[in-house]
């Protein structure tokens, strides 16, 4: 779940503060180079003022809209929220400029997290990321968002409904220790050749009760595959994609779908998540009614396990219990976070993601290198990642990312945070294009 708070509660050294503010130059420096990829970047170019952690979906106009969070707080609701506002900006002249979105008057509005889509008519759905206890035992209730006129208006919310037989929407506390009555859906919206769609969500069963490793009242929970037949108006649970108590600091969370549409497993399903320490994934063949066991993903040499790498610049840093981080198993790691991912009409492969080092204390003290966001390409079909970029390296950054295609062939639009929620040295949400060219063999 995202580490909003978390950091702050930790309470580290005084002397131990941050050396680098969010105003870096941030070079992408290649770590794994495939010959046959030509990676060209455009400028960052900065989307949102007090922005952190994007969503972005880019419509068949070329209309970029992006959103984060902002520093305010959101405003009271008795449905849950996000504890702080939701920034929503659109460019319609590829990054130049940017127009922040109204929020209707008492309103929230739509948290993007939960995925957007354009449909293959055209009509623009979002999301909004929390799902909260149903009228029964075994279901959920939820907000979507429509727009037909390229998100110039956006009609919402719309109440939809959700079954979830053995979902637990009060078995735990969100990462602060926080009362958390909901589930969470996550970043992607999969449009099925028959119009089905899919996406993902992340929350806890019954038996989910293992702790997460650093916060005993949150425990680890399990990503979910859901599948609507009415353009969003009602999900049915179809499988767990995966779920093992044993595995990372907080289990399965923060997924990313998509559908392969070319090459030997046409048709397959790939899955990212988050753990908590390394980055897993699983495919499905039959659209999601059965997946492989979930398998660790390592781009370029970032092995979270290494600690070797950074433990010296980390020693005698303690905890607010007084306890050396040195000593700890869950805190002396790295922690690989919030993965996106595409596929493009080529039929490359765009992931990208972020890396903590350590997973905490990566705020107070962000100078080590190889702690920053990252961009993948994958040349088959997502079977490895020949090709990895780090897009900023030692610098405050919440470490989520965000990834889409745009209306030039092999070129995407790259989302990523510079500052953090409290150091008081700047926050703001960036982009840039990246070209792609690949040779052929």
């Amino acid at each position: 779940m995202k580490s909003i708070l978390l950091v702050f509660a930790l309470g580290f050294s005084a002397a131990f503060m941050p050396l680098f503010a969010a105003t870096k130059k941030n070079i992408p420096e290649t770590l794994l180079a495939d010959p046959r990829v030509h990676l060209t970047f455009g400028e960052e170019q900065k989307i949102l003022e007090g922005g952190l952690q994007p969503s972005l979906v880019i419509t068949k106009t070329g209309a970029i809209i992006s959103q984060g969070q902002l520093p305010e707080n959101s405003l009271p609701s008795k449905r849950m929220s996000s504890k702080w506002e939701m920034g929503t900006v659109i460019s319609r002249d590829r990054g130049a400029s940017w127009t922040q979105l109204p929020l209707k008057p008492g309103e929230n509005g739509l948290n993007m997290e939960g995925g957007a889509i354009q449909l293959r008519d055209g009509s623009l759905l979002a999301l909004d990321t929390y799902v909260t206890p149903g009228p029964t035992r075994g279901t959920g209730a939820g907000q979507l968002y429509v727009s037909k006129d390229d998100w110039k208006t956006l009609e919402g919310p719309i109440d939809i409904t959700f079954n979830l037989p053995g979902v637990n929407f009060t078995g735990s506390s969100d990462d602060g220790g926080h009362p958390h009555e909901a589930v969470r859906l996550h970043r992607r919206i999969i449009e099925l050749p028959n119009g089905d769609l899919l996406t993902t969500l992340y929350g806890w069963f019954e038996e989910d009760t293992e702790p997460s490793a650093y916060m005993a009242t949150m425990k680890k929970t399990r990503v979910l595959l859901l599948r609507s037949r009415n353009r969003g108006r009602h999900w049915d649970l179809v499988s767990t994609v995966a779920v093992d108590a044993k595995v990372g600091t907080e289990g399965f969370d923060e997924a990313v779908l998509i559908r392969i549409s070319q090459g030997p497993n046409a048709g397959r399903l790939l899955c990212k998540m988050r753990t908590g320490r390394e980055q897993r994934e699983a495919f499905s063949d039959d659209e999601g009614k059965t997946w492989s066991k979930p398998t660790v993903r390592i781009y370029a040499d970032r092995d979270v396990y290494d600690t070797a790498k950074w433990v010296e610049m980390f020693r005698g840093v303690k905890d607010k219990k007084g306890a050396l981080i040195e000593n700890n198993p869950n805190e002396m790691i790295g922690a690989v976070v919030d993965p996106d991912l595409i596929e493009l009409s080529s039929g490359v492969l765009v992931t990208t993601f972020g890396v903590r080092i350590p997973p905490r204390a990566c705020w107070p003290r962000a100078e080590h290198p190889w702690n920053g966001n990252y961009v993948a390409v994958s040349l088959d079909h997502g079977a490895t990642w020949s090709h990895v970029v780090q897009l900023t390296s030692g610098v405050l950054t919440t470490h989520y990312t965000a990834v889409e295609a745009t209306l030039n062939a092999n070129e995407v639009y790259l989302a990523y945070d510079l500052g953090d929620w409290r150091s008081g040295l700047g926050r703001s949400l960036h982009g840039r294009f990246m070209q792609i060219k690949v040779e052929a063999n």
